[in-house]
């Protein structure tokens, strides 16, 4: 059998989730190469997560809600796998967590066509993703991105996910998640928990050329730093970085979060606080702060890319067990609302 031409290989790691654990499922978009706000945001957790040996953790890259926006099929194609190896890179285990592509389980669609019959629209219409990215892509406002939080109820739900890591900032989706499986219990019977929030201490980074905008890859290239860029492209962008106040506060986030050393990171506040900072000397620390941190990362990364074959096995054998627990779920799902 074959998926996007990953060949399913030899299984090499345990199918079954343990019912000790909880079980714990986030998920990131392919959108190419990852970030320093992804990471932070989200992968860095993960993996904690994942190592702290409390979860059954499941991780996806979702494909299917990339295509909410307008993309080229080679681009998409390159930035699945770009992902999933930058996922690799920063730590998720196979044999600790299921690491697979949303759309090679074609249960999730399944799940989220049951879910849009009990969802209200009007929970949909007050969704603030919604309406933020209905104003980014007004020439390809779909039905896709309207309903995008309905299917990430389904990548949670499908898997009797109880759990789900979440920024300080991120919990709406995740209640409408609550709010389906309330809907779907009351009408045909106990069958989901409602999912629980980890709330993640993660500094809501800025981009670096408009600290009053989030860090994202459609300000441009000088709004963010990638997982892999270059010593000499970290050092060029953080010396090119917007400061001021709200730049400042976003340098010094960015400073707290890399760096290891905790007395520069206490000076540098306080001549923050002050009004004594120079930034002259603030820029260079944080740079090679960064430089320093990314260093494993990226020499992982270059030897992932160098053995695809491995990276493909990885997703296949991930989609392999996901598609085990889906494939019993759906089966009890479909029999409690009569299909047959």
């Amino acid at each position: 059998m074959k998926k996007r031409g990953f060949v399913l290989q030899k299984f090499d790691y345990p199918i079954e989730l343990s019912h000790m654990k909880p079980t714990l499922f986030s998920a990131i978009k392919a959108t190419g190469r990852m970030h320093i706000g992804n990471y932070l945001g989200a992968v860095k957790n993960w993996v904690d997560l994942q190592n702290s040996g409390k979860y059954n953790t499941i991780y996806s890259v979702v494909d299917l809600h990339t295509i909410t926006i307008d993309i080229d099929p080679q681009e998409l194609s390159t930035n699945i796998m770009d992902m999933a190896i930058d996922i690799l890179a920063c730590g998720i285990d196979p044999k600790k967590s299921i690491l697979f592509i949303q759309s090679h389980v074609k249960e999730h669609a399944e799940l989220t066509w049951i879910f849009n019959c009990i969802t209200p629209v009007a929970e949909l219409e007050r969704m603030t993703q919604y309406k933020d990215k209905a104003q980014q892509h007004k020439e390809n406002v779909n039905a896709g991105l309207f309903d995008y939080p309905v299917l990430m109820a389904a990548d949670i739900l499908l898997y009797s996910g109880t759990v789900v890591p979440v920024g300080n900032d991120q919990d709406q989706h995740v209640e409408l998640a609550r709010m389906v499986a309330k809907k779907f219990n009351n009408r045909w019977g106990k069958y989901f928990e409602e999912p629980k929030t980890v709330t993640t201490a993660v500094p809501r980074l800025m981009a670096l050329n408009d600290p009053t905008k989030k860090m994202s890859k459609d300000l441009g290239p000088k709004s963010y730093i990638a997982l892999f860029d270059s010593a000499k492209e970290i050092e060029s962008k953080i010396k090119s970085a917007v400061t001021g106040n709200e730049g400042g506060k976003n340098l010094l986030d960015l400073l707290f979060a890399f760096s290891e050393d905790t007395k520069l990171v206490q000076k540098f506040d306080k001549e923050y606080r002050d009004g004594t900072i120079k930034y002259s000397e603030l820029k260079p620390a944080l740079a090679k702060a960064i430089i320093k941190r990314l260093i494993p990362i990226q020499e992982k990364r270059a030897k992932l890319a160098k053995d695809k074959k491995y990276v493909e096995k990885v997703l296949a054998d991930g989609a392999k067990r996901a598609q085990k627990i889906a494939t019993k779920n759906m089966a009890e799902i479909k029999k409690l609302i009569g299909l047959i």
